[in-house]
């Protein structure tokens, strides 16, 4: 039987030798906490998922979907911490013969309690649970845009590992230069090329005359340009190369600011969502308390029956 709220029954016994935490309260609240916002996170992952779409002018917009899952995650917090602060605070032993005042901070105390557990707990679940699926989005999203950067990096000729051999193949080449280049393979007059360009937009982006004048020269003779004109089209190339080269740092700079800006505000936003929850576990448990010293009991009595005999 439960009576009104403004109903509260006072035991007879003395509390002050027994602690002022209940445990099993703080736990239950707790356990109750993260396994619901598991179940909301996993639910708000399987609905952003799948409103993603590969296609363009199709699926939720980016934007879309950064303040869907901040709202997404604000709600799972409010709910799940107050679910844990009601169960902690309902659930804890009746504290006799105090002043509302201590009731009333030993209740908040309990709901701050249940969410701080849940919210250790439901991350590590999270993390555990969820991590891989995660890594698995952004390491294909990181292999798609290394994939693009190295595409832009072996046209630049800047990738780490090729660095040391494309000198040593540039130096290599110098020493077999003549004033008119002899007749090669396309495959190695490609790999001339690239050595060279390698080396100049590593050391800075500008070229040596002997190295433009070389290539002139190659380009002439394997495509029965002028030597001003083959000049003209190293020139044009290389610029080409180079630009290409800015883009891609631009980009990637870019990129990274762009990543900094949103795992800020994700930081922030997940900050404010976890003060909600502990706010709304610290009110579910005063409320979830006073429902608990609201109730009365009732004791059971035995009733005999006698029969006459006749």
């Amino acid at each position: 039987m439960i009576s009104s709220p403004d109903t509260y029954v006072t035991a007879p016994q003395d509390s002050q030798n027994h602690s002022g935490v209940s445990w099993g309260a703080i736990f239950a609240g707790a356990a109750g906490a993260a396994a619901l916002s598991l179940i909301l996170v996993l639910l708000g992952f399987g609905l952003g998922f799948s409103a993603v779409s590969p296609w363009a002018d199709s699926g939720i917009s980016a934007k879309g979907l950064g303040i869907s899952t901040i709202i997404w995650l604000a709600l799972t917090q409010i709910i799940a911490s107050g679910l844990g602060g009601y169960i902690a605070g309902r659930l804890r032993v009746r504290w006799a013969n105090l002043h509302g005042d201590e009731v009333y901070f030993r209740d908040t105390a309990h709901g701050f309690l249940s969410w701080a557990v849940a919210t250790l707990v439901a991350a590590t679940l999270i993390v555990g649970s969820i991590g891989s699926v995660v890594s698995g989005g952004v390491q294909a999203g990181a292999s798609m845009a290394s994939g693009a950067a190295g595409a832009v990096t072996q046209v630049a000729g800047s990738a780490a590992s090729n660095t040391s051999s494309q000198d040593y193949g540039y130096f290599i080449d110098s020493l077999f230069r003549d004033d008119r280049p002899a007749a090669v393979s396309d495959d190695a007059a490609h790999g001339v090329v690239f050595r060279i360009f390698a080396k100049t937009l590593n050391n800075g982006g500008d070229m040596a005359a002997e190295d433009r004048m070389y290539l002139a020269q190659m380009v002439a003779q394997r495509t029965n340009l002028s030597q001003a004109d083959a000049e003209r089209r190293v020139d044009q190339v290389y610029g080409q190369a180079r630009q290409a080269v800015e883009d891609a740092k631009l980009a990637a700079k870019n990129a990274a600011d762009t990543a900094a800006k949103v795992a800020a505000w994700t930081a922030l936003w997940m900050f404010i969502s976890l003060l909600c929850g502990a706010f709304f576990a610290s009110y579910a448990a005063i409320f979830g308390g006073r429902r608990r010293d609201a109730v009365t009991y009732t004791e059971a009595r035995a009733y005999t029956t006698t029969t006459t005999a006749r």
